[in-house]
């Protein structure tokens, strides 16, 4: 893949980031491992103590749809 394709890429990837939060509003989408992108949720236990240790938060996120 070529330096230019690369750049294009990512500039296509950063307008529909820009529009789609222009669209739905400041954490609608986010970049995962984006550290910028970290907000206060708090959490619903699950029970399992591994799991949500995984999860980052402590437990399946309040408020938020999750598969």
């Amino acid at each position: 893949m070529a330096v230019d394709e690369k750049k294009q890429r990512a500039d296509l990837l950063a307008k529909a980031l820009e529009q789609i939060t222009k669209d739905h509003g400041k954490g609608a989408i986010m970049r995962l491992g984006d550290p910028s992108a970290s907000m206060n949720v708090s959490g619903i236990p699950t029970g399992a103590l591994s799991l949500d240790i995984a999860l980052g938060i402590g437990g399946v996120p309040r408020g938020r749809i999750t598969e």
